[in-house]
Parts: structure tokens; sequence; C-alpha cells
């Protein structure tokens, strides 16, 4: 039986997602803990394990609490942020297995936005947890990585089938979208796809998940080798990148 995910908002702009089948519960990045715990105890839920994809704080702030009340979870995380993860049980490195539902997903290693930054892919339901490496329309700031490491990451991403459900750990998507739009304004999807991402946020509506399908098309991060993205300077994937991170952070 496949497992179910709820998104949980949290914070100013954060997600965090709980997996569950009929007993037992996973969660994603949570950030803080009051609104997991209240989720697991509306449907009788037991915490087996914490899914972290980096240390940031906004995405490992409720571990502490969770395991209080859940002490036999484990805490999983990249073996690069061993010490950085409170709690952390389980050191994770590119294409080791984790469980959870009867479903086995695999461990991407994808540095760039941080050093150690991992995420989680279950095939079998098609669900990608990318933490801060890949937005809807977006990627992640390089803090402790290089657009080098960041841009090999998205590409691992977006080898994936196209209807795998992305699920990214903030709602920037429509400031994205608007940045997408002034590096490829004839870009009819993306078009079509601000839009529509504008009508949903002003009704209140999440963004989140999106698919790798709609990131190939519309997000320029995965879009550097399409001439409309390239410049008569460089045609260099990577200096593409560069120049397009460098744009959106004074964007």
């Amino acid at each position: 039986m496949a497992f179910t995910v709820e998104r949980i908002a949290v914070l100013k702009d954060n997600y965090v997602f709980v997996l569950y089948d009929q007993q037992a519960a996973a969660v994603v990045d949570p950030a803080v803990a009051p609104p997991v715990l209240d989720f697991l105890r509306q449907r009788d839920l037991k915490l087996t394990a914490i899914f972290n994809t980096h240390h940031h704080g906004d995405h490992v702030g409720g571990n502490q609490a969770l395991l209080q009340q859940f002490p036999q979870a484990q805490v999983y995380g990249s073996r690069q942020d061993q010490g950085r993860i409170p709690g952390q049980t389980v050191c994770l490195d590119d294409g080791d297995a984790v469980d959870f539902g009867g479903e086995q997903g695999r461990v991407y290693f994808v540095p760039g936005h941080t050093r150690g930054h991992i995420a989680y892919y279950f095939p079998g339901s098609g669900h990608l947890f990318c933490g801060d490496t890949l937005f809807a329309g977006g990627c992640g700031r390089l803090f402790e990585g290089t657009a080098a490491q960041l841009l090999a990451s998205l590409d691992q991403f977006a080898q994936l089938p196209p209807e795998t459900l992305v699920w990214c750990a903030h709602e920037y998507t429509l400031n994205n979208l608007k940045f997408a739009l002034s590096v490829e304004k004839d870009n009819l999807e993306l078009q079509a796809r601000f839009d529509q991402t504008q009508r949903a946020r002003q009704q209140g509506r999440a963004t989140i998940p999106t698919t790798s399908g709609l990131e190939r098309a519309t997000n320029p991060f995965l879009r550097v080798d399409q001439p409309s993205l390239q410049t008569t300077q460089t045609q260099d994937r990577v200096q593409v990148f560069t120049q397009l991170r460098t744009l959106k952070d004074h964007f």
C-alpha cells in the first residue's frame, strides 16, 4: 500500500511533509513540531522516521520536540551533516536506500545549497522530497557549494520521469516565475504557468507539489541548454547557470 503525503504550511513560507499509512508516519524537514504533533494525534499515528534534507534551522527546528514524544524515531540525514542535524541517528550517502510504508526510497546527494544536502526519491509512488535544492520555478541559493555542484544536482532531478511529484520545501513559486519570465519571456508554457500560479496564490492555494516535467519546461535553472537562455558571450552550461543564479540573487 502506497503512503499518503500531507503538506503542512509553517512559519512564513515553509512546508513540512508528513508521509503516512494506516499505522505509521514519517516527516520530512520538520521546521517546527506542534503542527506535526497535532496531525499525528488526530490520526493516532506513530512517528517512526524524520527525513532531513539538510541542516538549516527551518528544516530541523522541530526534531528535538518530536523526539521527546517519539524517542524511538530514527533521524535520517546526510553523512556530511553529522553533528549539524539534531538527533541524527542514520548517516546517508548517495545511492543509499530508506524505507517507509512498504516502499523503498533512494537517496540523492545534491550539494550546492549546502555542502551535505540530500534528497529522497520514492520511485514506486513517484515522490521526490528535494528540500531547498530545487524550487518550483527556481532553485536554492548557493550557501556552501558551487554553481557547478548545484547544476549537477539539478541535472539528476531532470532525469526523473516527467510525472514525478516534486515536493519543494518553500512557497517561492510566484516570485520564481516572475524571474523566469524576465529571462525567457517568450516561453508560452511559462506564461500560462505564471497566470495559473498567480490565480492560485490569490486564492490562497499552494503551488506545491510541482512535477519534474513542468519544471523542465518552465524552470530556467533546468533549461540552461536552451538557446533562449544562452548569451552571445557563452553557451557553457555552468557559466549560463552562474549568470542566472547571480541575476536571481539580485532580482
